[in-house]
């Protein structure tokens, strides 16, 4: 092969790899919504999930979408959120 045709495939490869891992950030996120809210406890505002889903799905990302890794960022933020405990008061002021 090419030097062209080789940074096509490693190129091609590395958005798949970054792709699968946004995939399994996503999916990590849905189920821990799922299961806080099986146990009753509380998810967080609502727009935290539903905004870092749609910016996934959406093609308008600030970087291009063969660059996972703002989607990747997006995606950890919003689990972030989702696993703060109830009674973590550690961002509120005193």
């Amino acid at each position: 092969m090419d030097a062209p045709t080789t940074l096509v495939v490693v190129a091609a490869l590395a958005a798949a790899a970054l792709f699968a891992v946004a995939a399994a950030v996503l999916v990590r996120l849905v189920r821990a919504r799922r299961g806080l809210r099986r146990a009753g406890l509380p998810t967080g505002p609502r727009w935290v999930f539903w905004g870092a889903v749609l910016y996934f799905v959406l093609p308008t990302d600030v970087l291009p979408d063969p660059v996972y890794l703002d989607d990747i960022g997006v995606l950890l933020l919003a689990l972030r959120s989702l696993r703060r405990t109830p009674g973590d008061t550690a961002h509120l002021p005193d």
